[in-house]
């Protein structure tokens, strides 16, 4: 079977199974670095015994969620700084440098040494690893879904990058496996003293496979195209945040569409397992809750091919939509009737633990499927990997990467008002288990509104697109996305941040430093490109005839 690639340089045939070959190589190594990136969430328990004070197990955990976080966190500016390479070099390159960056990160974590034998500096190399990690992911997922976009052909874009989107769930998937495989052949003294080591160091196999297998690539046919005509972006960065129209594309595509699929993603995949282990709670053991999350992803994960191809026929925008509205609706609900069969509720039966998790992941399906062709059909193509990175990654480094620390400070704080034998808030007893929940349920919303009110559709868009097709520049939809960026921020300077800070560390004015420093750079950056562009004009002038 033959299909057409449609290029800005006329039609390219590719077969089938050359398609497949090409999406094939891409996502190996992508499903490689998820694998990296999310062991470390699945041994966020284990991880907490090893590189934090031991006395207090619930801080020790929301320092290693923070820690997990942190890496999230890195994933905007490594979208930038990789996003940057791959529009001014090449798609291949850029996630090839991501590859090593991870892996060697990941084995450097199955080598650190405890608390207890180098006391501070394990946790700050431990969160140094991280960001690292974080830098090399904001590069890595662009980068793939852009590539395998630009040699597909327009009318089954959702179909052949929703093969890109099962990535992140395999990578999850797999990460579990190799946890329970070994988890489950050596004593449990053996395995939280050094036996959590292994999935880390086995990462190290991995990316020399997934590297080699990677070499083979060549460069995308649309960007070599760009290249050869000389229409590269110089300045990819400037190109993409250059302006109020750019930023509220950018900002449009984030409170949208991904900062909804973000929160519905990482709920069933992450939150859900801590919440599940932890002992008022749930209860339910490590292993068993490794087990069910496992046994629904791999049930959950054909949908993504699914709901790909459908938005091909229907549109991305109601695919997404409809999961975001099912996430919003659904998610509490689920939770309570996965919590009735608990240990906690006398109730156990992991097979309905089972459903629960996967109707969760349907859902997950539903976001995630559609998303890679969303969002590359949303920026041009000159600067096309450094403008879907931005927005995938600040969704999901920040809403998504941060929902587990969230979600658990924001149950720990519901509980400690009802510790006392005369609770101060009664009817908040019974909802304590859920209180973390309404931070995705609101995301998941507030990303149904803003997506269904203000988002164009773009199937029926050109790899060759040269400007966005999302709104033009209005005052009142960017001041009002302005509005609701800076609502975010100060609610988690006023709730958030405070739960973290220790005896040694102020972490909430040291978010606050870190905004600044951020906003001092955008102030920075906004003269500099006003500079530039009123010297350009008096150059043209002097150079001319």
């Amino acid at each position: 079977m033959e299909v057409t690639a449609e290029h800005s340089g006329g039609q390219e045939v590719l077969s089938e199974r050359k398609i497949f070959g090409i999406i094939g190589a891409s996502s190996v190594g992508t499903m490689i670095e998820w694998y990296d990136f999310y062991i470390f969430g699945s041994l966020a328990t284990v991880i907490a015994l090893h590189f934090y004070p031991s006395g207090n197990s619930t801080a020790a955990l929301l320092a290693t969620l923070a820690t997990f976080g942190a890496g999230f966190a890195a994933r905007p500016f490594g979208a930038l700084a990789f996003g940057r390479i791959g529009d001014l070099i090449g798609r291949k390159y850029a996630f090839l440098f991501t590859l090593l960056i991870m892996g060697g990160a990941t084995f450097l974590i199955g080598l650190l040494p405890d608390y207890n034998k180098i006391g501070i500096a394990a946790p700050l190399i431990l969160v140094t690893i991280r960001i690292i990690q974080g830098l090399a992911l904001g590069g890595e997922y662009g980068g793939a879904a852009v590539y395998v976009a630009e040699h597909v052909r327009d009318n089954r874009r959702g179909y052949y990058t929703s093969f890109i989107q099962t990535t992140a769930t395999l990578g999850l998937f797999i990460s579990l496996i190799v946890i329970l495989v070994f988890s489950e052949n050596m004593s449990d003294a053996h395995w939280k003293a050094w036996g959590w080591r292994i999935p880390f160091l086995l990462s190290s196999v991995l990316v020399v496979v997934s590297l080699l297998i990677r070499l083979r690539l060549k460069e995308s046919p649309l960007y070599a195209q760009l290249k050869t005509e000389g229409k590269t972006s110089k300045a990819p960065i400037a190109d993409s945040l250059g302006s109020k129209a750019k930023w509220q594309t950018i900002l449009l595509v984030l409170w949208g569409a991904t900062a909804g699929q973000a929160v519905i993603w990482y709920t069933p995949q992450f939150y859900a397992s801590t919440w599940l282990q932890n002992k008022s709670i749930a209860n339910v053991s490590f292993v068993d809750t490794n087990w069910i999350i496992a046994i629904a992803l791999a049930l959950g994960t054909p949908f993504f091919i699914v709901f790909g191809r459908l938005s091909d026929r229907i549109g991305r925008k109601p695919v997404i939509m409809a999961g975001c509205f099912l996430g919003a609706v659904l998610t509490i609900p689920m939770f309570a009737i996965m919590r009735h069969f608990t240990p906690v509720m006398g109730h156990y039966n992991p097979v309905v633990l089972v459903l629960c998790e996967w109707v969760l992941i349907l859902l997950v399906t539903m976001v995630y499927g559609p998303i890679a062709a969303f969002l590359v059909e949303s920026f041009p193509s000159r600067v096309r990997y450094t403008s879907v990175s931005l927005p995938y990654h600040i969704g999901n480094g920040y809403f998504g990467g941060f929902l587990p620390l969230i979600a658990t400070a924001l149950f720990t704080s519901a509980a400690a008002l009802n510790a006392d034998k005369t609770p101060k808030h009664p009817n908040l007893v019974s909802k304590a288990p859920y209180m973390g929940l309404l931070f995705p349920v609101i995301i998941a919303a507030v990303t149904f509104i803003v997506g269904t009110l203000l988002l164009r559709e773009t199937k029926n868009n050109s790899m060759n697109l040269q400007e966005t097709n999302q709104r033009g520049y209005s005052p009142a939809i960017f001041w009002s996305l302005i509005g609701l960026s800076v609502a975010a921020l100060v609610a988690a300077d006023h709730w958030l941040t405070p739960t973290l800070n220790t005896s040694t560390l102020n972490v909430q004015w040291f978010f606050r430093i870190l905004a600044l420093i951020v906003v001092l750079c955008g102030v920075l950056f906004a003269v500099l490109k006003r500079r530039h562009d009123a010297e350009e004009p008096s150059q043209v002038a002097l150079t001319g005839d």
